[in-house]
């Protein structure tokens, strides 16, 4: 007798459930390999020096040089000896983000708690955000088989653990990742509690008091998480409206539940905090597209940096960014269309409001405030659609591909995902301060001076915290238009104090670029004039990262023998 049972066997493991499994395993053993892989970028280690409570004590630096070291100590916790102190470095920290941040307390208190325990490491700080992104993975398994069914619910899963620009973000110092873990958590509860509503069945005391706490604390957590939240609400509010519209009282109360538990905050801190945003730099023009045109391409951008191309955007080509925003556009309304014909409106509904409502409300107030705050940050302001998006995608796959076709393209999508992520995080460079460092380290022990053009705060606490507190470094920091001659000026008042210089060229250094190219070119020579009368150039190399910010001219100069 025939048996087919190694080609049953072989489909078995072939299954879209099967494969989701590897695809998510893949990508949490991604996020635990990374996490020192890569140093700090720009905002990571502003996220660092806000959650020791230092930030009040930075200073910029001035016209003289400082001892670098004098920064490094900024990113670590305080000497505590007492409770007292340890409440005064937490009042400490809340000051710090009243006066100097616009983002909301949570995540950098969460930072500060899992910095005493875990250090200030690349791979300690961004581990507790690894685990909130490994928290959403799992909770969009219960979200996704809500919608879409268990095999659904899976590559829903498997789709955001992969993602290029959600894995990324969970490998990062910043507020991003654990807001999709409150989107999730506060879709799910709320559909879950309109099911409820609708049931014949009356739900346990327990389950109801389960759900609702839920809502409400990710609702709480996610305001206090990041301002944009709150486009969040008005969408969960269009769900309820959607779904359960007789009870949209209830539902009502129990949004405004999550958000009273904030008021204290938000009128107390959020109020103060709005003097520290600064929304000019949302208006102002960063291309010659007519306004509507350059709105539209902020929407494409956000689809394509979001759903396609994670942070590969900060390197290519904006026009590269637009057109995978229009492929992504496209797919979804082919996808919404096959849907529709497949009569799977109401889920079609569901999934358009969460991914889509959120991008088209947060257009809308652009357009009606004549600000960009859509394409700014790479896409990551819009980080609350991508659970809606993906779950267009898993819905898609799940309810109008033809059965033999389906595991084929769920496969092809997740490769295509697990091949963006892995280039990401394997074939970008991203160690040029630690390049920095090494050069440093080729003599350690003789005296240093770093002349950079950038008083950017990012630059120069990169600096302080890659480059090793032994050394005997000083900073001159200072504007790319008065760098000359300042360095002039220290070296001719205190000409032996410096065994080498170590420049710093700065191709963007941010506030204070100079305005035509001619102008960074005079500067340029009169630093290297200033530098050849004392001292002899020994190495020269170009460092580049995945943005503006990390591009280096670093030049190493010596005492030339007889100076």
């Amino acid at each position: 007798m025939k048996t087919n049972l190694p080609n049953n066997n072989l489909k078995q493991f072939l299954s879209i459930e099967t494969l989701a499994l590897i695809a998510i395993a893949l990508g949490v053993i991604l996020r635990i390999i990374n996490l020192g892989s890569r140093e700090f970028w720009y905002d990571e280690v502003l996220s660092l020096l806000l959650s020791t409570s230092k930030n009040s004590l930075y200073k910029t630096p001035g016209d003289l040089p400082v001892v670098l070291s004098q920064y490094t100590s900024l990113l670590n916790l305080p000497n505590e000896g007492s409770i007292r102190d340890f409440l005064l470095t937490i009042v400490d920290l809340i000051k710090s983000l009243l006066r100097g941040e616009p983002h909301p307390p949570i995540f950098f208190l969460s930072q500060h708690f899992w910095l005493r325990l875990f250090g200030n490491s690349e791979a300690g700080m961004r581990s507790l955000n690894t685990l909130f992104s490994i928290g959403a993975i799992a909770g969009s398994y219960g979200l996704g088989k809500f919608v879409l069914g268990h095999r659904g619910g899976l590559l829903f899963t498997a789709l955001l653990a992969l993602n290029p620009f959600y894995l990324f973000h969970s490998l990062n110092v910043r507020m991003y990742a654990p807001l999709v873990l409150w989107v999730i958590l506060s879709t799910w509860a709320l559909l879950h509690l309109i099911a409820q509503q609708n049931s014949d069945i009356s739900p346990s005391r327990r389950s109801q008091l389960l759900w609702n706490g839920l809502l409400i604390i990710s609702i709480a957590a996610g305001l206090m998480t990041f301002y944009l939240y709150a486009y969040w609400i008005i969408v969960l509010g269009v769900l309820v409206l959607y779904l359960d519209r007789r009870h949209w009282f209830q539902h009502g109360l129990r949004l405004g539940a999550g958000v009273l538990i904030t008021t204290p905050w938000i009128l107390w801190g959020t109020i103060k905090q709005l003097r520290n945003a600064d929304l000019d730099r949302f208006g102002k023009a960063q291309s010659t597209s007519p306004p509507l045109l350059r709105h539209l391409q902020d929407l494409a951008n956000t689809l394509g940096t979001d759903i396609l191309i994670g942070d590969w955007a900060t390197s290519l080509d904006p026009i590269v960014i637009t057109l995978a925003g229009c492929l992504v556009i496209l797919a979804f309304v082919s996808f919404s269309i096959h849907l529709w014909k497949q009569d799977e409106k109401r889920n079609l509904g569901i999934v358009l409001i969460l991914g889509i409502v959120p991008i088209l409300l947060a257009l809308c107030v652009d357009i009606a405030s004549k600000k960009f705050t859509l394409g700014f940050g790479f896409g990551r302001t819009m980080i609350i659609i991508l659970p809606g998006c993906l779950l267009l995608i898993a819905l898609w796959v799940e309810k109008a591909i033809a059965k033999q076709w389906r595991t084929l393209i769920a496969s092809g999508l997740l490769l295509i995902y697990l091949t963006i992520s892995i280039g990401d995080l394997s074939l970008r460079n991203r160690t040029v301060f630690r390049s920095i460092a090494e050069l440093v380290a080729k003599d350690v022990n003789q005296p240093t001076l770093i002349a950079m053009n950038s008083k950017a705060w990012g630059h120069v606490n990169r600096l302080a915290y890659y480059i090793p507190t032994d050394s005997s470094v000083m900073l001159l920091s200072q504007t790319p238009a008065k760098l000359a001659t300042s360095l002039e000026q220290v070296l001719k008042e205190k000409p032996e104090k410096y065994f080498r210089v170590l420049w710093l060229d700065s191709e963007y250094p941010l506030w204070s670029k100079l305005k035509t190219q001619a102008e960074v070119e005079i500067e340029q020579q009169k630093i290297q004039q200033i530098l050849s009368s004392q001292f002899q150039l020994k190495a020269t190399q170009n460092l580049a990262g995945t943005m503006n910010l990390d591009k280096f001219t670093a030049k190493l100069y010596t005492h030339s023998p007889g100076t």
